[in-house]
């Protein structure tokens, strides 16, 4: 793709009560930067009084409008599958998509969040133990966040969800792609923290709409390492607990930019400067 090509871009984001998101701000500066009038929007579905059941219209219109890509987030990076032409193998093998690419008259479904997730520990927490560790959350984000910790080596993963099928669905699916690793749905939350080196929260608990903590405090020990999703705020009541206990955290901001950084490189076809956007990212929580 040449630069007159990208010169003027469009791209937004749908999601449920996105309002806070700092992604347009990213994509916006990096843009910028780049020599690119890139326009970023929200596509709110509690603002606009819609669910996941108006994605067809939602996608149709931003197709309409000219949009180069939409980013997907709670609550529709499963439901906007059943909507696409076609899935990056990442996307096909997680059956969750964050970053949709409209070209063509085609609708290309990918999964950037593993690879923020990923690219975020891999700086924030180069030397955790991965031996073991467990996982609150089976969604979309849970899937990725999963994904990643496995991709870096993760040895036995136990998962939790309030719904306790997802995350036996989520075992299931995860088992035959890393079949040296140990998978399992947990059934006693207490035991496998016990037996873990780390704790990974990809639940919207502790977002500024979803305050307080996803499981309790006492089982939180300072040989623990957290990671966390949630990047609103950027220090979470998980965060703060864990640190107060002698625990190595790590917060969700290099999600939030190392997926945006992946979303920029499909939307645009340029390569992003990932420290820029990190810089940018922290300028604006700190």
């Amino acid at each position: 793709m040449t630069d007159t090509l990208v010169r003027s871009l469009k791209a937004g984001l749908i999601g449920s009560g996105i309002q806070a998101s700092l992604t347009p701000a990213m994509h916006m500066a990096e843009g910028a930067a780049q020599g690119l009038r890139y326009e970023y929007e929200l596509i709110d579905l509690n603002a606009l009084g819609a669910t996941e059941n108006d994605l067809p219209h939602l996608i149709a219109d931003a197709e309409r409008r000219g949009l180069a890509g939409l980013n997907i987030t709670h609550p529709c990076k499963q439901a906007i599958i059943s909507f696409l032409d076609e899935l990056a193998p990442d996307a096909r093998r997680l059956g969750a998509v964050n970053t949709v690419v409209l070209k063509g008259g085609r609708r290309y479904g990918h999964n950037t969040d593993w690879w923020g997730f990923a690219e975020g520990f891999r700086r924030g927490l180069p030397d955790a133990d991965l031996g073991s560790a467990v996982q609150l959350g089976a969604g979309g984000a849970g899937v990725a966040t999963a994904y990643a910790a496995l991709s870096l080596g993760l040895r036995r993963l136990t998962v939790f969800d309030r719904e306790p099928e997802r995350a036996h669905s989520l075992a299931e699916m995860l088992s035959p792609i890393f079949p040296e690793a140990d998978i399992v749905a947990g059934t006693n939350l207490a035991a496998a923290m016990r037996d873990a080196s780390g704790l990974i929260h990809a639940t919207p608990t502790g977002m500024t709409k979803y305050p307080g903590l996803p499981l309790d405090a006492e089982l939180l020990d300072e040989r623990h390492w957290v990671a966390e999703i949630v990047y609103f705020p950027l220090e979470t009541a998980l965060l703060r607990e864990a640190r107060r206990r002698g625990c190595r955290t790590l917060d969700g901001g290099g999600m939030a930019v190392f997926q945006a950084v992946g979303a920029f490189r499909l939307f645009t076809g340029l390569e992003p400067d990932a420290a820029r956007m990190l810089g940018h990212f922290r300028a604006l929580t700190g």
